[in-house]
């Protein structure tokens, strides 16, 4: 089996947990935080390249406007704690999506993250914002007609915003929810995808770690047949 690259991961179920402990669900969203930092930290022990987290969805412009604003005060402040240690772990991040109807001040600090650590090297983040996959798809169909350039599924693939990106291994969603919500779909046709009972704030390295272990004994046929010859 070829070496594990990319995992990619819905993380779902924080505003769910954050109510089941008679909090709000911006508490939940904090501490899904921290379960972020220590699963970047179980991928890099894994030596995975690629961690694609959905962050935001073109989808979840329907939440509440306090709930939206939370998320992205959340976000800036992160980027605030976590820019010297990004640099320090040599940790890249990329955005994948459309943020342009982002707030000014939040944009500006994602691309001076993005330039900052675009050399870094032990892994690369991919932070699905303003994301959803059919969008994604339509971008690339327009860049193609654009430039006038042949429609098939290699070009396609070169004007997707994964278009550096090899597609995922791996696929895991928490919230014990089965479906996988406009996330990647043409890059997850042979991935293999884990849906998980915890929520994402208790979603832990040990889970990241068994899922990893699992996806270990699977024989990858990608659709040929699982012939052994003498």
């Amino acid at each position: 089996m070829k070496p594990l690259k990319h995992v990619a991961i819905i993380m779902d179920g924080n505003g769910r947990w954050g109510i089941s402990k008679g909090k709000s669900r911006n508490y939940g969203h904090k501490k899904g935080i921290e379960t972020v930092e220590k699963i970047i930290t179980a991928a890099i022990k894994k030596n995975i390249k690629y961690l694609t987290l959905f962050v935001f969805s073109t989808e979840n412009w329907k939440r509440p406007i306090k709930e939206i604003k939370y998320l992205f005060n959340l976000l800036e402040r992160y980027i605030d704690s976590e820019i010297e240690n990004l640099q320090k772990k040599n940790i890249k991040l990329k955005v994948i999506g459309n943020i342009f109807s982002f707030p000014k001040k939040l944009k500006l600090k994602i691309k001076r993250l993005e330039s900052l650590t675009k050399n870094n090297t032990k892994i690369q983040i991919n932070m699905a914002l303003n994301y959803g996959a059919r969008q994604e798809i339509l971008y690339a169909f327009k860049k193609l007609l654009k430039k006038k350039i042949m429609i098939n599924e290699k070009n396609i693939s070169k004007n997707l915003y994964t278009h550096s990106i090899p597609d995922p291994e791996i696929l895991i969603r928490t919230g014990n929810t089965k479906r996988i919500s406009n996330f990647l779909i043409w890059q997850t046709i042979y991935t293999e995808i884990f849906f998980e009972k915890k929520m994402w704030p208790e979603f832990n390295q040990n889970d990241f770690n068994k899922i990893i272990k699992k996806y270990n004994k699977i024989h990858r046929n990608f659709g040929g047949l699982n012939v052994r010859t003498k």
